[in-house]
């Protein structure tokens, strides 16, 4: 009994805009976040009319809750939300833009680019640890909603982590795939192993909301 997640990465924020880490940083969405937002859930109503949903996951993080509210008023599923869904904990490089780390925390900067898969950033999580609980909580809720169509409204590590166990990719392999905010990227679940049905679908948004 095959499961289907529809997982969506959360709208546009000033963070996002300005390439900071946002991590388990509360940051809200912004203007184009909140457009998207709207466009998704247009889209999700359409989708749900043909084949509905069995549930609505999302991340505590009101980055994904905005995003996900209106399709869940549309649709009428209520929001089961679950920190477990969080991006990953950057700990100490959070609100810092890339440039901002390899001048401040050149250690973290290292560790980064070098895809360093045990390094624990502090007082945040390594790439293993993050891998561990994104794959744990997939499996939960495929399991949880077999044979079942499923929202998860997350983030752009997440959507990573869910590439990389849908195709065998390793986690120190640099990333090629993308992880677009707003977009739709669906993955089967099978009972034992991930699949990917469809990848980075933004065809909801307007091409000048896009990043």
């Amino acid at each position: 009994m095959t499961t289907t997640l529809w997982l969506i990465r959360h709208g546009e924020t000033a963070w996002n805009a300005a390439g900071r880490m946002q991590g388990h940083t509360d940051i809200p969405l912004n203007e184009t976040g909140l457009e998207q937002a709207a466009m998704l859930g247009t889209r999700l109503a359409l989708e749900h009319a043909r084949q509905p949903f069995g549930a609505f996951c999302v991340s505590d993080l009101t980055r994904a809750r905005q995003t996900a509210e209106p399709a869940s008023a549309l649709i009428g599923l209520p929001l089961l939300l679950d920190p477990q869904l969080r991006e990953r904990n950057y700990g100490i490089l959070e609100g810092l833009t890339r440039a901002e780390i390899a001048t401040e925390q050149p250690e973290a900067s290292a560790a980064i680019k070098a895809r360093q898969i045990d390094y624990q950033i502090p007082d945040g999580e390594s790439i293993r640890q993050f891998a561990d609980r994104v794959d744990r909580v997939l499996r939960g809720i495929a399991q949880a909603h077999a044979g079942q169509q499923v929202l998860v409204v997350c983030h752009g590590g997440v959507l990573d982590i869910a590439w990389r166990l849908a195709t065998g990719q390793g986690l120190e392999v640099p990333r090629e795939h993308t992880l677009l905010n707003a977009s739709i990227n669906r993955i089967a679940f099978d009972g034992a192993a991930f699949s990917v049905v469809k990848w980075g679908d933004v065809s909801h948004l307007d091409p000048g909301i896009l990043e």
